[in-house]
Order: structure tokens, then sequence, then C-alpha cells
């Protein structure tokens, strides 16, 4: 007889979903599905609204990636007034954009990701936590909130406020960064890169013992990437053109403007989940679904374009064999 695990909330994510496994007369599973259970309604209440208003509503689609949803707006307010943002302006938004990464990474590493990591898959439930962290190592905690701090600060020091700051707009951003802000940033970037080296480190250590088959098995499948690039298809977080990469690390398209993605992005529906599924048009649905984010972005890029980050990409690559294609990489 077939049966339904239901487990509902799924709890240390940034939403709301439940996950259903389907299991088949052998009690084996058939099928297993991850129902986002939000309704948002995002688009329908910025019908009718100035485009000049936009940035600051779509900031609070999340209150973890606000600057995301910040910047994508400004950016298309750039577009429908064709102007170009002064250099200052680009590189105050990409500042505030790469401290959003820090923070929400560290957000991801440290507080949601390395209880399991660290305490156990088989730890006591309720100290399974950033909390139950603190008591068993303090100082790698503690170092893990003052990463997420600092990229709080960069956010709030440009945006005067640390989730949430309608700060770019529509051709440029509302003010610039003080000498102080700079200051303050530029003294704390020495601890802030020691604390990223520990966690890479850590998890690299992690990959070779404890967790090695998990990340040799855990969401692996093949996909297809979706991500930004530059001109010589350098990492991109902010500007460049679309790329989509293969499992094999081919590029499947290149240097797509967003200004066609109808052209080659489409949308499915499932009936048990609110969000939508989308796909690379070409290949149709469910075979052009793709995935974004971190690891995508890593995929469809030739290279970071820093030293140690290059040095880093590399490693990573040689140690699955070429293209990482496990979630637990995210």
């Amino acid at each position: 007889m077939s049966k339904t695990i239901v487990i509902d909330p799924v709890t240390r994510i940034e939403g709301h979903a439940k996950i259903s496994v389907i299991l088949d007369d052998a009690g084996e599973v058939s099928d297993c599905r991850f129902h986002v259970v939000e309704y948002r309604g995002f688009e329908k209440f910025c019908e009718g609204r100035p485009f000049t208003e936009m940035a600051g509503i779509t900031a609070r689609i999340c209150g973890i990636c606000p600057v995301s949803h910040l910047l994508a707006s400004a950016k298309t307010g750039d577009k429908i007034l064709a102007v170009q943002v002064p250099p200052a302006g680009e590189k105050l938004r990409r500042m505030m954009n790469l401290g959003q990464l820090t923070q929400s990474h560290a957000l991801s590493f440290f507080h949601l990701s390395s209880p399991d990591f660290l305490l156990g898959w088989d730890s006591d439930p309720a100290k399974r936590n950033v909390f139950g962290l603190m008591e068993e190592n303090p100082d790698l905690a503690r170092a893990g909130i003052r990463l997420r701090q600092f990229g709080q600060t960069v956010i709030e020091l440009l945006g005067a406020k640390k989730i949430h700051a309608a700060w770019a707009v529509p051709g440029g951003v509302r003010s610039p960064l003080s000498e102080e802000g700079r200051e303050w940033i530029k003294n704390r970037l020495p601890e802030s890169f020691e604390t990223t080296n520990t966690a890479i480190n850590l998890f690299k250590g992690l990959l070779d013992e404890q967790l090695k088959t998990e990340a040799e098995v855990f969401g692996k499948f093949p996909s297809l990437f979706m991500g930004l690039v530059g001109a010589n298809g350098d990492w991109e977080h902010y500007g460049g053109k679309l790329r989509f990469t293969d499992s094999e690390g081919n590029i499947v398209a290149d240097n797509l403007s967003e200004d066609n993605y109808q052209e080659f992005l489409g949308e499915a529906v499932e009936s048990w989940s609110y969000l939508k599924f989308p796909y690379y048009k070409p290949m149709g649905y469910p075979n052009g679904i793709y995935r974004v984010g971190p690891l995508a972005r890593l995929n469809v890029c030739s290279q970071i374009g820093t030293e140690k980050a290059d040095r880093e990409l590399k490693e990573m690559q040689e140690r699955v064999g070429g293209v990482p294609t496990s979630s637990f990489f995210y």
C-alpha cells in the first residue's frame, strides 16, 4: 500500500515550505516534492505604482536578500530612463551587493548548516542549532556571527539601514559612502577574510571525512546552470550577460540579454506548489530546468578573477572531477 510521509513545517529555511515523500507499494520512494506554501502576490499589488517606487517595494520580497531585489528593480529603472549609472554609483551598488553576499552566506553556513555539520545528524534536534553550536564551539560561532554583522554593516553604512534600504534608485544611488564608513570597512576586512578562510578549510575537512558520502550523492542530478558572466567569462554578481551551461560544463547558450528573457525562459506550473518552475525554453520542461545561485555562478564562469578565488575554484573542480552538481556544494 502506498504511503506519503509529510514533513511540515520545514525549518531553517528562508520562507515557508513542507516536504512530501511518496512511497510505493513496496515501501520505496517513488517521488519527493518540496512544496512552497506561502502565497506572496507581489506582482499584483505592484500594479499601478510609479516605477520610481518599485525598488523600495520589491526589496521587501525578502528580509535576508533584499539587496538583490532592490538592485534588480533599480537596474530596470535605469533602462526605463535610458540612463547610464555613473561609475562611482555602480561601484557603490556592487559594494552593497557584496555586503549582502557576505552576510547571506555567513548566515547559510554558520547559522543554518554548521549545526548539522559540526554537531552531527544524530545529535539532539533541540540542541542542533546555532545556540547549541555556541555551547560546543563558541569561538567559531562568534566568528560566524561577526562575519554576518560585517556584511550587514556594509549595507547599513551605504543605505542607512540593514534591511530594506531603499537606497538604490533609477539612475544611481541616494547617497555616497562616508570616509568614516570606508575606514570601518577597510579595518574589518582582515578579520572577515580570516573567518572566511576558516570556513573554507573547515568545509574541506568535512568533505574529506564525515561528509564525504553526502557531498557525493546529496541532491546530485543533471541540470542546466544559469548565471551572469563578464566579458571574458569572469564571475559576475551584478552586471554582464547570462550564460547557460550543462552538467558537463559545456556552454549551452551565452551572451544572452535579460531584455529578451521571454524568448529563452519559460515557467511551468505544478498543482502542489505556489512556486513556478522556470526552464530553458529550447529544451522544454522538465528537461530544461536549471539551477541558479552560488553554485551556478561558479559553474558557468571561466574564472573568478582574483588569485585566491581562482585557486579555490580549481581545487573544488579537481576535488569532484569536473563540474560539481551536488546541491551539497551550495
